[in-house]
């Protein structure tokens, strides 16, 4: 190890949560390093394969104004946006999560996410509405719904591009190729120093403060086996490879306290034919497959097996992905008639999408590798429980099944429009609510629950936010205000250790 080299804050990771650190540590007046274990060309994490959807707590329109600004008033006019306060948002999260979520980081999250979306635009990244897939147009108006219309402009590829960007342009330094392998204390248990494979020639950092933001295990299967269950063996991994688990292990050696729930994880409906790891020549979520609350979701034995409309696809997608991986082969078909097709996300229209179509119920089994007959029958007795009623996909509209199980509670239709049709899904992971114990200032904290000094998190490697499910955009947000204020914190320690 001849060189050395000697940063305020180093930041491990390269995605939205690092890049948020880096930034805000930079702008605190440290000198920044940020350590990327991939290659340039296939840098920013998980966050380079999102649809950047990103959930915060907002008061009405005009406060989305603030941070979209080329919404005109005319466009204001058409658009009718209820407001997602701080209680909906908190209600929502601990709802999703059976209200396991640590109450200290569940608040912090909430309460900081409108000032971390106004920090951001501040930073130069830019939001947009997501009409398409958040709204609905009736009577000339476009009518939000589900506490989530708003994304980064360009999806993640676009967010990844504009937090480099920022930080080049404030001068922090980014090394590529350069995972971090062991962290350093001093004998007062301080961080001292990190190792780091640069290029594959080991280097010693000098630093006092390392954030760290380098994801969670979901691309290690072996780690998804020991601690998840043998079946995540078949999981596909939606985003990057290079989450390994890395910085866990290398936060645990230093005796980082691990927390949250390390047998669960985001895990989604993806399409059966997705790659097994994120393709960065095909940025963006485009394997999704969400709109199944508009059908109904059927395994290979032909039978139903979840509410398709226990609630709006935000608060649902996250946890029936391990509910199609429990299937027989892994596999699930999402199936429609011609009445919804055409209410279908865009996803359902891209080339990568794989699907079947016929003209009878019948004709479409044989396509399948389903139980024909089985099939065939449990479609019959779920047109047959279909109540009457107003359908109306922008609210949850109470028209449900009686006498099925498992019922749909929201936007049941008889399945009798041809043609048919049947997307094949599997499950796909995105990350591991397993990760390391922090307090709400990002201090990681060690097995007495003391903070391990110099030592941040954020990101997939915070434990304790998300149990059992997610309400959709709570990761990008949760990355945002967490690295935020960890950029911060770590600053203002390093100030400290100054004086």
């Amino acid at each position: 190890m001849a060189e050395k080299i000697k940063y305020n804050v180093v930041v491990v990771g390269a995605g939205n949560a690092a890049l948020c650190a880096a930034i805000s540590a930079k702008e605190k007046g440290a000198e920044v390093l940020v350590l990327e274990k991939a290659p340039k060309k296939k840098r920013g994490g998980n966050s380079y394969f999102t649809d950047g959807a990103i959930r915060f707590a907002f008061n009405g329109l005009e406060d989305l104004r603030k941070v979209i600004p080329r919404i005109t008033d005319e466009e204001a006019e058409k658009i009718v946006m209820p407001p997602y306060t701080k209680e909906m948002y908190h209600d929502d999260l601990m709802e999703a999560t059976k209200k396991q979520s640590d109450s200290a980081l569940a608040s912090h999250l909430v309460n900081e996410s409108y000032e971390t979306i106004t920090w951001m635009h501040s930073h130069k990244i830019d939001f947009d509405l997501i009409y398409d897939n958040q709204s609905f147009e009736r009577n000339g108006k476009f009518h939000f719904w589900g506490g989530l219309p708003v994304k980064t402009e360009g999806k993640g590829v676009g967010l990844i591009q504009k937090l480099i960007d920022r930080a080049e342009e404030l001068g922090i330094a980014i090394w590529y190729d350069a995972p971090a392998v062991k962290i350093h204390k001093d004998n007062e248990g301080a961080i001292h120093s990190i190792e780091v494979d640069k290029q594959r020639e080991r280097v010693n950092v000098e630093t006092k403060s390392i954030i760290l933001a380098c994801g969670s295990f979901e691309a290690n299967k072996e780690l998804r086996a020991k601690h998840m269950g043998e079946e995540w063996n078949y999981a596909i991994t939606r985003g990057t490879e290079y989450n390994t688990g890395d910085g866990l292990s290398m936060a645990m050696e230093v005796g980082a306290q691990p927390y949250g729930q390390w047998s669960m994880g985001h895990s989604i409906g993806t399409d059966a034919n997705a790659p097994t790891v994120g393709d960065f020549s095909k940025p963006g979520d485009i394997f999704k497959k969400h709109s199944y609350p508009l059908g109904i979701l059927m395994n290979k034995e032909g039978k139903r097996f979840v509410d398709e409309g226990a609630d709006f696809r935000n608060y649902t997608y996250a946890k029936y992905g391990r509910e199609i991986l429990k299937q027989p082969g892994n596999i699930a078909y999402q199936v429609f008639d011609e009445q919804v097709r055409g209410l279908l996300r865009g996803e359902y229209d891209r080339e990568e999408a794989t699907y079947y179509q016929a003209d009878s119920i019948e004709e479409l089994a044989n396509k399948l590798d389903v139980d024909r007959n089985q099939f065939v029958t449990t479609i019959q007795e779920y047109n047959q429980a279909v109540q009457d009623g107003s359908y109306d996909p922008s609210v949850k509209d109470g028209k449900g099944t009686a006498g099925v199980t498992p019922p749909k509670t929201n936007w049941a239709l008889r399945v009798d429009k041809k043609p048919y049709y049947a997307f094949p899904v599997t499950c796909g992971i995105t990350f591991c609510f397993g990760g390391i114990k922090t307090n709400a200032k990002t201090e990681v904290l060690d097995s007495n629950n003391e903070p391990i000094k110099g030592l941040f998190a954020a990101g997939e490697m915070i434990g304790g936010i998300f149990y059992e499910n997610y309400p959709g955009g709570s990761g990008l947000m949760s990355g945002a205000v967490f690295g935020k204020t960890a950029g911060k914190v770590a600053a203002e320690y390093l100030q400290k250790t100054l004086v």
